[in-house]
């Protein structure tokens, strides 16, 4: 007994020791967060690009202003958000983490919220009250996401560059079920234009829509249906979807079962494998918080040489129509500012 006890521990030790030689562990920079130690160090995550790389976009991110808030919570700061914060969020022109408590040193903007799935549609009350009073001349275009959501900022400025933000509309994943026009999923986040932000607020200064349930997308989505506003077909030219509420790898070598909810939620025809996403996707949800950095990685440095692209659709006309906005404002004190509770 004694003999094989020995012999099952030498065992244990040297499949554990095989099995780590071949871990690498990720950069200080990724895991610093694990142990709450230097968050400073995620600065120095890389996020270059080779000059006039990216004239094309750095010009269509002056003409479509895009101002991204980001659903957080006091739990998740140091655990997601932090990810976001550097990450793909650098690529809005404006962005902000809302969250239940004012928190100045990350920062956040406290929306005087409880927490909780219950609190959801109070939060998007409740800051898309705070952006149209604080932010509303600062962008074009209004995004929600939650922390644990990825977005192809640039791609998203392409599909808006055929819309003006004047118009009442407003984009994401379309769900068909308890809206007429259906409504936008939650986790893979929704774009508003300036006038579908106008037009959300003014339905609660009016009392047309109320907070009549905390189901947060259904809820916005039938606010937007009651004010005119327009849920907008945000597919590409070949009918690929855009906003996606699942991983990548879900969508691409996934497959879901026909008794899944999802079959009988989505507006448009479901499409499983490699044509199930748009080359210019926009954005993907459930996404782990390191993998932010490698999702980065993937859409803003990896590239295969020699290939032209297969999906490379130019800049819709009514871009070239768009003006182009100079004149940038000082961000308002977020002690100073208070959302309203209505």
């Amino acid at each position: 007994m004694l003999g094989m006890l020995i012999g099952f521990f030498t065992i244990f030790l040297l499949v554990h020791n095989i099995t780590h030689s071949f871990r690498v562990n990720a950069p200080v920079a990724i895991r610093s967060w694990k142990t709450i130690e230097d968050m400073a160090l995620l600065e120095k995550v890389p996020h270059v690009h080779q000059p006039g790389s990216s004239k094309v976009s750095d010009d269509l991110s002056q003409k479509v202003r895009v101002l991204c808030w980001i659903m957080t919570g006091p739990s998740n700061l140091y655990t997601k958000a932090i990810h976001l914060k550097y990450s793909w969020t650098r690529h809005c022109n404006v962005v902000l983490f809302m969250s239940s408590t004012t928190n100045t040193s990350f920062p956040t903007i406290g929306l005087e919220t409880k927490e909780g799935r219950d609190q959801l549609y109070w939060k998007t009350i409740r800051a898309f009250q705070y952006v149209h009073k604080n932010y509303y001349d600062q962008a074009d275009w209004f995004l929600k996401a939650d922390d644990d959501t990825y977005i192809v900022v640039d791609n998203l400025r392409w599909m808006l560059s055929n819309y003006t933000p004047d118009q009442p509309v407003y984009f994401g994943k379309r769900f068909k079920p308890f809206a007429k026009q259906g409504y936008m999923s939650g986790g893979a986040g929704y774009v508003l234009s300036k006038e579908a932000l106008n037009r959300f607020v003014k339905g609660f200064d009016t009392g047309v829509c109320q907070h009549t349930t905390s189901v947060e997308d259904l809820a916005l989505g039938q606010c937007m249906e009651k004010m005119g506003v327009i849920a907008g077909d945000s597919r590409d030219t070949e009918k690929r979807e855009t906003f996606h509420p699942f991983p990548p790898e879900s969508h691409l070598t996934g497959h879901f079962d026909k008794s899944f909810w999802y079959w009988s939620y989505c507006f448009y025809p479901i499409v499983e494998g490699p044509q199930c996403c748009s080359d210019l996707a926009i954005s993907f949800h459930y996404i782990d918080p390191t993998w932010m950095h490698g999702l980065e990685y993937l859409v803003y440095h990896l590239r295969a040489y020699g290939y032209d692209h297969r999906y490379q659709p130019p800049l819709p006309e009514a871009a070239g129509r768009l003006p182009v906005t100079h004149e940038k404002k000082p961000a308002p004190d977020i002690k100073a500012n208070e959302t309203s509770s209505s």
